[in-house]
C-alpha cells in the first residue's frame, strides 16, 4: 500500500479547495426548496435574498476550509474522521445555496478563495495547537452561524419559501455539529476570541453581501 507524503496530502487540500470553489461535489440530499413553488419576489426581496444567501454560501466555504484544515493538523485518528465526516454533511448546504443563487440570478462571492484561505489556515493553526481548542472553535463557529442564520430567517421575505426552507434544514445542522463538538471536549473560548470571531464575521457578511 502508498504510503502517502506531507505533499501529498497538501495536494489533496488543494484539490479539494478548487472543488469547494467550482462546485465538483455530489450532493447526498436533494435541497429543501427543490419541491418549493418558485415566490414572486420584489425587486428589493430580490435583492436582500440574493446577498442573504450569498453570505450563506461563503459560510459554508468556510466551514469547508476549517473542517479541512483542522482533520489536515490532528494527530488524532478518530477525530480526523470526524471532521471528514462534518465537511461532508456541510458539502449538501454548499451546493444548496450554490443552486439557490443560481435560481436568483446571481454569483457566488468573489472572495471566497481568500476566506477558504483564511478559514483553512484557523483551522490547522488552532488544531496543531490542541484538539480541545480546535473544538471549541468550531462549536462557537456554528453558534454564531445559527444566530446569523437566525436573522436572515427575519430579513428574507416571508414569500421566499425557498430560501428559508434551505436556512431551516441549516440550522438544525449546525446545531447539531455544535452539540457534537461539544461532546467531543470542546474547550469554551476567551471572551477576547470570540470577540475578534464576531468580528471578523461580521466583515465576511459585510463584504459577502455584495462583492
Amino acid at each position: 500500500m502508498r504510503q502517502f507524503r506531507k505533499v501529498d496530502f497538501f495536494l489533496i487540500e488543494v484539490q479539494h479547495g478548487l472543488d469547494t470553489m467550482l462546485h465538483q461535489f455530489l450532493g447526498r440530499h436533494i435541497s429543501p426548496g427543490k419541491s418549493r413553488i418558485n415566490p414572486e419576489l420584489t425587486p428589493t426581496e430580490i435583492k436582500v435574498s440574493q446577498g442573504c444567501m450569498r453570505v450563506n454560501h461563503t459560510g459554508e466555504v468556510c466551514a469547508q476550509a476549517l473542517y479541512r484544515g483542522q482533520a489536515l493538523a490532528t494527530g488524532n485518528a478518530e477525530l480526523k474522521s470526524h471532521l471528514h465526516q462534518a465537511a461532508t454533511e456541510e458539502v449538501d448546504h454548499l451546493l444548496w445555496c450554490h443552486e439557490r443563487l443560481n435560481e436568483l440570478n446571481t454569483k457566488v462571492s468573489y472572495l471566497n478563495p481568500i476566506w477558504y484561505t483564511f478559514s483553512f489556515l484557523l483551522g490547522y493553526l488552532s488544531a496543531k495547537k490542541n484538539d480541545s481548542l480546535s473544538l471549541g472553535f468550531v462549536e462557537e463557529t456554528e453558534k454564531q452561524v445559527l444566530e446569523h442564520l437566525q436573522n436572515h430567517q427575519q430579513f428574507l421575505s416571508p414569500q421566499d419559501h425557498k430560501s428559508r426552507a434551505i436556512i431551516s434544514v441549516m440550522q438544525e445542522d449546525e446545531a447539531r455539529h455544535a452539540k457534537n463538538a461539544h461532546a467531543l471536549g470542546a474547550v469554551e473560548l476567551s471572551s477576547l476570541m470570540k470577540s475578534i470571531m464576531k468580528v471578523q464575521a461580521r466583515v465576511m457578511i459585510q463584504l459577502a453581501y455584495v462583492i
